[in-house]
């Protein structure tokens, strides 16, 4: 053989390996970013379900007071469910807005009795809920963070080539659709 020929098969095989060398570092590096907005989505559905499971023991500190007011407590009962039931983030964004609407009417409600108010129980309650719905900000930056990343890597020439064929699909935001019920955390004014 030739020197010339030797020399083309060398280059062709250094393109092969830089070739699949480049594929395995991306497809470990869309791995690594996968597996991250996994665990962000599982910290969101922890904090989500730490929020539901303090919505009981308010609604029966603020019935004690309230017992009249059943279609607010429907509300925030049904919205509980609806939030535990989400298994994707549009889902869970449904969710997030029904929550926030009936946690802003039980509220509502507890503002129209200062004893509730002063109760040492619905106080801590409460701490607890701003607490958890701060938690859950965090946890949704850090979540849509992730799927940005991700997002992006897949979609970048040449990624975009072959990411899809495997198996790496685009993520869904955790978007609420209404920013100002999210914006600050429901609370309480005494």
């Amino acid at each position: 053989m030739q020197t010339g020929a030797w020399i083309a098969i060398a280059v062709v095989v250094v393109l092969i390996v830089l070739l699949a060398l480049y594929l395995w570092v991306t497809y470990n590096s869309l791995v690594t970013l996968r597996v991250r907005v996994e665990e962000a989505w599982s910290d969101i559905t922890v904090q989500l379900k730490r929020r539901a499971d303090l919505i009981p023991n308010l609604i029966e500190t603020v019935k004690g007071y309230a017992d009249h007011e059943k279609t607010v407590f429907e509300a925030v009962t049904t919205a509980r469910a609806e939030s535990l039931a989400a298994t994707t983030p549009a889902e869970a964004s449904a969710a997030e807005n029904h929550m926030q609407q009936a946690l802003k009417s039980i509220f509502a409600v507890a503002e129209a009795y200062p004893q509730l108010q002063a109760s040492q129980n619905f106080l801590q309650l409460q701490a607890d809920l701003v607490d958890t719905e701060d938690k859950i900000q965090a946890s949704r930056r850090f979540y849509n963070g992730g799927v940005r990343e991700f997002n992006t890597k897949i979609q970048v020439f040449p990624n975009n080539l072959f990411a899809r064929r495997l198996g790496f699909g685009g993520r869904e935001f955790f978007e609420v659709g209404n920013l100002a019920a999210i914006s600050e955390p429901p609370r309480v004014q005494f």
